[in-house]
This record gives C-alpha cells, structure tokens and sequence, in this order.
C-alpha cells in the first residue's frame, strides 16, 4: 500500500494545483544543473520532449527515498521554437531578447512528468501546447516588461499566462495545465488509476 507522495519541485504553481486538485503531498526541492543536461543532449541531437523527460526524472531522483512506498513526481518543462530551446531569462534584457524571437511565431511548451515508485520509474508523460504569439509593438513589449520585471524572471520564455503574459498571444492550442507546468490531468488519472487518490 503506498503511504506517502513526494512532489520533487520548488515551483509554487506546481504545488498550488496539485494541492487545488485535493493531492495530498509533501513538497523536497531538487537541484539539479539543469543547463548542463540541456546542452549535453542538445549535443546529442535529442528532441525537446526527451529533455523534458530527462530534467523531470532527474529531479525526481535527485530527491528520492529508497521507499517502496512512496511515489516521487518530478516535472519540468521546456520551450521549443522549431529546434531552439529557450530558458528562463536572467535579465530584463534577456525576456526582451526571448520574446522578439518567439513575437508572430508558434513555440511549442512541453511539460514532463516522471513518476518513481520507490526508485523505480513507473510513468512517465509528456505534455504539449502550441502557442502563437501576436505581432505585438516594440511599445507594448516594452510596458510589459516594466510591469512584470521581475515576476516572469521564474517562467520560461519570459511569459505568465496566469498573467498579463495571456495577452502576448493570439492562439493557444492545448491544456492550461501543462502551460504552467504540469500535465496535472494524466497524472490525477494515473493517481487514481493507482488508488492513490480517490476516483
């Protein structure tokens, strides 16, 4: 009988809809060097969605008690333009430098989550959105980043949807959950699926 759910991340968004769905779980931040794995399988040519799966399951085990009894989620998520990968910005002037890119184009945001049992692997899921940005001015990109400095220096590609980042776009296709981070559909089914959660 599995006891006890451990959620492998430091993301507040994370952990505010797993805990809204009505999970019950404790939180152990993973580090992890996440831009060393990003460029080494980027060096091997591995597709966005293996790099989710990878920085998701590392997180996960990088946290990991040797309990049979306990499930482990780690999530993470990346944003693909065609083959670049973007991270988060450490700069105002990298958010600017990210949205110019992604500005009148469709990126594609992948959330993984991996699952161990113990520490063993037991699920693992990818989910993927396409979001088509506005050709938005030079005027507004600028008021944006003045009134959202620094909140959106934690999200990737320099955007909250929950935020004003939802008016950069013209066009999303995909599952809001998986936007902020998390395929939280799949994994509430696998939950249940598992008698974890009550279904």
């Amino acid at each position: 009988m599995l006891t006890s759910i451990t959620l492998a991340s430091a993301s507040e968004i994370r952990q505010q809809i797993l805990r809204t769905a009505g999970v019950q779980f404790h939180v152990a931040a993973a580090e992890i060097d996440e831009a060393r794995v990003k460029y080494d399988m980027l060096v091997q040519k591995s597709d966005p969605a293996d790099i989710a799966l990878a920085l998701a399951e590392r997180k996960a085990v990088a946290v990991v008690e040797d309990d049979p009894k306990c499930l482990t989620i780690g999530c993470d998520q990346v944003l693909a333009l065609g083959e670049k990968l973007f991270s988060k910005p450490e700069s105002k002037s990298q958010a600017q430098t990210c949205l110019e890119a992604l500005r009148g184009q469709t990126h594609q945001l992948l959330s993984a989550a991996v699952i161990l049992e113990g520490t063993r692997p037991v699920w693992r899921h990818v989910g993927v959105v396409s979001l088509t940005m506005r050709d938005f001015t030079d005027s507004y990109l600028d008021a944006y980043l003045e009134r959202n400095w620094p909140s959106i220096q934690s999200s990737v590609g320099g955007y909250k949807l929950e935020e004003e980042g939802v008016r950069l776009f013209s066009c999303i296709e995909g599952d809001y959950f998986t936007v902020l981070g998390m395929p939280l559909l799949e994994i509430l089914l696998y939950l249940g699926e598992r008698g974890v959660i009550e279904v």
